[in-house]
């Protein structure tokens, strides 16, 4: 079930206003895209995929579409990975080439604006929204219809980057009197047999209250291997809605780390199709809420050749009246035989009024397969708290060191040190104003 959207509502409004400009296959999806939103209108928790998740702040906010505005280099520094050598970063979902860095790049490697690869690049043509599912997707169907501007990396066959590409998306709202909506655009092509680290960050910086809907769009050629890191720390006030979707060819490997510290209200969708023999995808995630935040992660694995192994860890730490949902399905077609899943989902509670509901799904329809899939979900272990208080730890030290533990575990798969370094020092400051507030009830 959906709510529709009010015939004067100034969603409908700002969608009869949006971009036009730019060739006619585009504008065609743009419409598309606006008319299917316009159908659907918002989810409610009548829709099963939405059942845990009441978006209606975000349907009742009175958000216009964001404005070009300016930022300064001094207002990202403080911001996980902002130093990176190559990075581009995007203002209200517009590429803004001061700020960016994108020198050194090997030869026939495009990082850059996907407003420009728009009337340049046939491939963009081919790829963009092909995997995107507009007919049931209220959200990616909104971002479609305001499609105007974005990252691009197309890296070509052979091609190995030895550094990481940041795409930093800065959200800001500088009217007093109303939010606003950004829709960034993301589209990561890797030819066959290349490789490359790209590292995503949504980042907010202090205005009004915003809606940052998000879509990526990522294409794994033969025996290529993408290594991909999500970083969502948008302000505390905030609503990030957010899809991605990955399809990977022959022998392909894809991992991709998401990473949850901030917004009031968070949707993350992850949909992996494995259309490739042998084509390898791990999802993992770490997120953390408090006060009274909605943190929900939503997953499909869809294994649609024989041989493909997935993997998939998400925990989850929450305290005060912090909410979260992980939704895992794993999807084994019938001619999708030696396919070998595995799915993980903990969460730990810290405080008596924080909840999570899980939900793992398995859908297989072929035979010679082996799945698994577990959650757990609970507070922290009373014997393990004893055993290091008996070894001299008080109860706060012990504490810190099980739920540090706890996150380590998918910290220590970033393979990018310097985001490694700076996603511990946000995680665990967040971590510490929370047990703060713990200790001071």
């Amino acid at each position: 079930m959906t709510q529709v959207v009010e015939k004067h509502s100034p969603w409908l409004t700002a969608l009869e206003e949006r971009l036009t400009s730019g060739p006619a296959w585009l504008e065609e999806l743009r419409s598309r895209g606006a008319a299917r939103f316009a159908a659907l209108g918002f989810p409610t928790v009548r829709n099963e995929e939405w059942r845990f998740t009441n978006i209606a702040p975000i349907a009742r906010a009175e958000l216009s579409p964001a404005p070009a505005v300016a930022v300064d280099e001094a207002q990202l520094a403080g911001f996980p990975y902002s130093e990176a050598a190559l990075r581009l970063v995007f203002v209200n979902g517009r590429f803004a080439s001061p700020l960016s860095r994108t020198s050194g790049l090997p030869a026939g490697v495009t990082v850059g604006s996907l407003a420009a690869a728009f009337e340049s690049d046939p491939a963009v043509e081919r790829l963009f929204g092909r995997d995107v599912d507009l007919d049931s997707r209220a959200f990616a169907a909104l971002n479609t219809a305001f499609a105007a501007d974005g990252a691009y990396v197309s890296v070509p066959d052979g091609v190995v980057l030895e550094e990481p590409i940041h795409l930093m998306f800065v959200s800001l709202a500088p009217s007093l009197a109303t939010g606003t909506m950004s829709h960034p655009r993301t589209l990561i092509v890797l030819g066959a047999n290349s490789q490359a680290r790209v590292v995503e960050s949504y980042v907010g910086l202090p205005g009004q209250q915003y809606l940052s809907n998000a879509v990526t769009e990522v294409v794994v050629g033969e025996h290529a291997v993408l290594d991909h890191y999500k970083v969502q720390e948008e302000r505390l006030d905030a609503f990030h809605v957010a899809s991605m979707h990955i399809r990977t060819a022959r022998s392909a490997t894809v991992s991709s780390h998401s990473f949850t510290l901030g917004a009031k209200l968070t949707r993350n969708d992850a949909i992996a199709t494995l259309a490739g023999e042998g084509s390898e995808c791990t999802l993992n995630g770490l997120y953390v809420g408090d006060a009274d935040r909605l943190i929900d992660n939503h997953t499909t694995i869809d294994h649609a050749e024989p041989h493909c192994p997935s993997h998939e860890i998400y925990k989850g730490i929450l305290g005060g009246k912090a909410r979260a949902v992980f939704n895992g399905k794993i999807i084994v077609r019938q001619d999708a035989q030696k396919t070998d899943a595995k799915q993980t989902n903990r969460a730990l509670l810290l405080s008596d009024d924080a909840t999570i509901n899980t939900k793992p799904q398995l859908e297989i329809f072929a035979d010679d397969v082996k799945c698994t899939h577990g959650a757990a979900i609970g507070q922290l272990d009373e014997d393990a708290l004893f055993y290091l208080r008996a070894r001299g730890l008080t109860f706060q030290e012990a504490r810190d060191m099980l739920i540090h533990a706890f996150a380590g575990d998918i910290l220590n798969r970033v393979r990018i040190e310097p985001l490694k370094i700076a996603l511990e020092r946000e995680l665990y400051a967040q971590l510490a104003r929370d047990l703060a507030e713990v200790d001071g009830k």
